[in-house]
């Protein structure tokens, strides 16, 4: 197949590691990438989830290739923007015409710069970082062990923790004690729902442990907290404040 696409006038740059791959996509402009789902050490959805989250590749079509595919394994694939999903073997002719057809449609990367004209990251640390900020923010009632989370931003336990003290001060399990205590701020000032409810959609076990939790952190109890905002009061907490200025 290589050597087809080679032969159609394309330009390719191989990569042999996920690492390889994720360097190499942040100071090349690729139109797409071709993404074997079985790699060692990083797998392919870990390396769509860190391409989703640089500027660099955040618009590039990614099609999946994939020896041993299952129906969660695709969804998964798709659910992190996947382009496509070629199950291997395959023939030549088909991912060449799958490839044709997304360039055609207009998906691709361009330039170096997002719409926001943002940079394009270069450092991995970084791209793990908001890969993982990322995955927690989805998960934020119940988050993955960090064995799990570290696997699926391709990484491991103790570097995805240096990365979270040397960018934020902050471990990960404190990181996640701090969206939630974020989120539970924005739920009480725009909704209605019930304190039992929002402790439970961020993952506290019961009302009166994150009534505890919020009192801690903020000097005032969930529900005063709520009448406070509604009743257009300053709320005298900096942590505060953010959820504060978004109700206005």
């Amino acid at each position: 197949m290589l050597s087809q696409l080679q032969a159609a006038g394309t330009r390719l740059s191989m990569a042999t590691t996920s690492r390889q791959g994720l360097q190499r996509a942040q100071v090349l402009s690729l139109e797409l990438i071709l993404l074997n789902m079985q790699m060692p050490k990083m797998d392919g959805l870990a390396l769509c989830r860190l391409f989703r989250e640089a500027p660099a590749t955040r618009h590039t079509p990614v099609i999946f290739l994939s020896a041993a595919s299952t129906v969660d394994e695709r969804l998964q694939g798709f659910a992190l923007g996947a382009a496509d999903y070629v199950t291997q073997p395959f023939v030549p002719e088909e991912v060449i015409a799958r490839i044709c057809i997304h360039l055609a449609r207009g998906e691709r990367h361009a330039t170096r710069l997002d719409q926001s004209g943002e940079k394009a990251l270069q450092d991995t640390d970084e791209i793990t970082l908001r890969a993982t900020m990322r995955l927690i923010d989805q998960q934020l009632d119940s988050p993955p062990p960090l064995v799990d989370m570290a696997r699926l931003v391709g990484t491991h336990g103790k570097r995805l923790t240096a990365i979270f003290r040397r960018r934020l001060g902050l471990t990960v399990y404190a990181y996640i004690r701090e969206q939630r205590l974020r989120r539970s701020q924005e739920l009480l000032a725009r909704s209605d729902a019930t304190i039992q409810d929002i402790a439970e959609l961020i993952g506290f076990r019961s009302a009166a442990n994150f009534a505890t939790s919020f009192r801690e952190r903020t000097g005032m109890t969930p529900s005063a907290f709520r009448q406070q905002i509604r009743n257009g009061g300053a709320i005298d907490c900096a942590n505060c404040l953010a959820a504060a200025e978004r109700t206005k």
